[in-house]
């Protein structure tokens, strides 16, 4: 039976109270990933739901000078060949944003909610079963879904919102140089389809965040303990968990003082959204946006050393729209 909306806000409030108290217990917790889960023999697992690549359709698109964000995403899917591309009928698709900021869309700190909503859409048109929008926010998730407006937008289209609890980690072996053994966000490892919707900002330790930094939403546990070498971590990411599709939302870019933000003043409208299968090209791009070269951002250099795209998205074919 589906919830009313008045049913469904209830629940979130509810699920609200219970991740404050996870949270507390949380820290009284003692291992190295932050989370009291079993050691048991954990064999190293990775996740890569890329297609094969093949045919002459283009690795990269980018839609400019539309102020529809919906439109924007509409003319760069298409433009790759329609979702159909990668989303096929039955599928669990699971929608990962940037909600990890308890901010307004017009401070640029979290993906577009119509972005979102729009990658939702398009995913269930090509025949998706079910659609999982999710995120393991860094403020309080529930104030961060609804202020984000990703919540309420995702909702309206039929997607199934998920907030992050304790419940939903499982200690998993990434295989990483600094991310070995660590609670990883179970929505976002049981499904056929991944597709990543970051939003492209500034961030003051790694320089800039997109598509590869937003697999820290992955993660449980006490994650600034990976900010000493949040290069690697960021690449030992990426090759843990490989997307289907990339779709960076450059609609409004946060300039300075990220990840979190708060001045409205340090975001500007640009109006683009990337789509993309190379989610290191992806970043190399939306970099830009914030006046940086991808030679300048480490993590996207080891991301394409270690085979896992090219930051010389030029060499890619690539449709502007």
């Amino acid at each position: 039976m589906s919830l009313t909306r008045r049913e469904a806000l209830r629940r979130l409030g509810a699920a609200g109270l219970v991740l404050g108290g996870s949270a507390a217990a949380a820290k009284l917790l003692h291992d190295p990933g932050g989370l009291d889960l079993a050691r048991s023999q954990i064999k190293p697992q990775t996740r890569d739901y890329r297609l094969p690549v093949g045919g002459e359709l283009p690795a990269m698109a980018i839609a400019r000078n539309e102020t529809d964000p919906a439109r924007l995403v509409q003319k760069a899917v298409e433009a790759l060949g329609g979702m159909r591309r990668f989303v096929s009928r039955g599928d669990v698709v699971v929608v990962k944003p940037n909600i990890g900021w308890d901010r307004t869309p017009a401070h640029a700190a979290n993906t577009n909610p119509h972005v979102v909503a729009e990658v939702v859409r398009l995913a269930y048109d090509a025949g998706a079963k079910h659609v999982v929008v999710t995120d393991a926010s860094c403020n309080e998730p529930n104030r961060c879904f609804q202020r984000s407006g990703i919540w309420k937008a995702a909702y309206d289209v039929g997607a199934e919102v998920v907030l992050p609890g304790e419940h939903r980690f499982r200690r998993m072996r990434l295989k990483g140089e600094v991310l070995d053994e660590w609670p990883v966000f179970t929505p976002l490892v049981n499904a056929d389809k991944v597709i990543n919707v970051p939003v492209a900002k500034h961030h003051n330790l790694a320089g800039f965040t997109a598509a590869m930094k937003n697999w820290y939403g992955l993660l449980g546990g006490r994650r600034n303990r990976l900010h000493q070498n949040i290069d690697v971590s960021i690449a030992d990411l990426a090759t843990f968990l490989q997307p289907t599709l990339t779709v960076v939302d450059a609609v409004r870019v946060l300039l300075r003082n990220g990840p979190q933000g708060g001045n409205i003043a340090d975001a500007k409208d640009f109006f683009t959204v990337i789509a993309s299968t190379d989610q290191v090209a992806a970043d190399a791009l939306a970099c830009t946006f914030i006046g940086k070269t991808p030679e300048e951002i480490p993590y996207i250099k080891m991301g394409a050393e270690r085979g896992l795209g090219t930051m010389n998205w030029r060499d890619l074919s690539v449709v502007e729209v």
